[in-house]
């Protein structure tokens, strides 16, 4: 077997996952890209609202979408694409989730996915201060032409797959992994006529009828409140991006660092209160993009991160919006 598998990215029209709007998908054989698709599509009813920092990030309208077919009626040929490919996506928790509640909600069973995350693949490859696409399509020497179109991001993120696989020397997905002690993750088939709805779902589905899924916290000016550090979920999925690492917060974040240092130890993380030897990982509020890296818009703790990580510590900056992504809040409107 070669190195053959089909990237994808979504954008979706709000804070619920199950909201796509657009696909792009990146099909490889033997290391190169062999196809491409695309598609525009209206999310499933009463989740096709447009949300306004979604629309701000991808340039995706409402207007824009009406008139396509909702993303349960074009699953049939996006699913015909994939095949019985491995998926790669980047942050491929979110992308998943994407398939699954989008599937969920519009009362359609989906297929079992084996699938590799480019972000855990990046932090475990390279040496970034972020890697966010961005930053991994540039050192995989495949720099992003415009970020957030989903045909786009899905061929940058093929191109930093098949980067780490030749930095491996791997000539199969089974090889790369192999080779970096890890087990392939996996998405297991469902039906949501028989299975239990996922988090994300049973949350949009709430709000959806008038139920009490959690709002963004308004900005309060002010030090945060820290909270309490959880310890580690013992039964989180080790294939979670956040899993095994220190996790600390800084800056304004719009569902409080308790409620996050909650969900980060849901998902096997180790939140702390401040930056030390021990952390892995710092997610920043305030707004904070990874293009704000460069730019320097940054937070003390944020520069305490550049300097630790030019020393050699292996630590790398999310946004709050990365973060959101990873553990599946439903209020997250803003994805960086």
């Amino acid at each position: 077997m070669g190195l053959d598998f089909t990237a994808i990215d979504f954008e979706t029209a709000n804070g619920f996952r199950g909201s796509p709007c657009a696909v792009g998908l990146t099909k490889v054989r033997g290391g190169q890209i062999v196809d491409e698709a695309s598609w525009l599509m209206r999310p499933p009813p009463n989740h096709d609202h447009f949300d306004y920092h979604n629309v701000r990030i991808h340039g995706i309208r409402a207007d824009d979408v009406a008139g396509h077919p909702r993303f349960g009626e074009l699953f049939p040929e996006i699913g015909a694409f994939i095949g019985d490919d491995i998926l790669a996506a980047h942050n491929a928790a979110f992308d998943l989730g994407v398939i699954r509640s989008g599937l969920e909600v519009s009362g359609l069973p989906g297929p079992a996915y084996d699938y590799v995350c480019t972000v855990m693949l990046s932090r475990r490859c390279y040496s970034l201060v972020s890697n966010s696409l961005p930053f991994a399509a540039e050192e995989a020497g495949v720099p992003l032409v415009k970020h957030h179109d989903a045909a786009e991001d899905a061929r940058a993120c093929a191109g930093i797959l098949i980067d780490i696989a030749r930095r491996n020397q791997a000539n199969s997905i089974g090889e790369l992994y192999l080779s970096l002690g890890l087990v392939m993750p996996r998405q297991q088939a469902f039906d949501p006529a028989t299975d239990g709805l996922s988090k994300s779902s049973i949350a949009a589905l709430a709000a959806a009828g008038g139920g009490t899924a959690a709002p963004l916290r308004p900005f309060q000016s002010g030090w945060p409140e820290e909270g309490a550090n959880p310890l580690p979920n013992p039964d989180a999925e080790p294939g979670h991006p956040l899993y095994g690492q220190t996790v600390v917060f800084t800056g304004e974040l719009s569902i409080g660092r308790p409620e996050a240092k909650r969900r980060s130890a849901d998902v096997g993380a180790r939140p702390e209160s401040r930056v030390t030897g021990r952390t892995t990982v710092l997610v920043v509020g305030d707004g904070f993009v990874a293009s704000d890296l460069r730019s320097g818009r940054l937070t003390g703790k944020a520069r305490r991160v550049l300097e630790l990580h030019d020393r050699g510590q292996p630590i790398e900056v999310l946004s709050e919006g990365e973060f959101l992504q990873m553990v599946g809040d439903f209020a997250a409107a803003a994805i960086a």
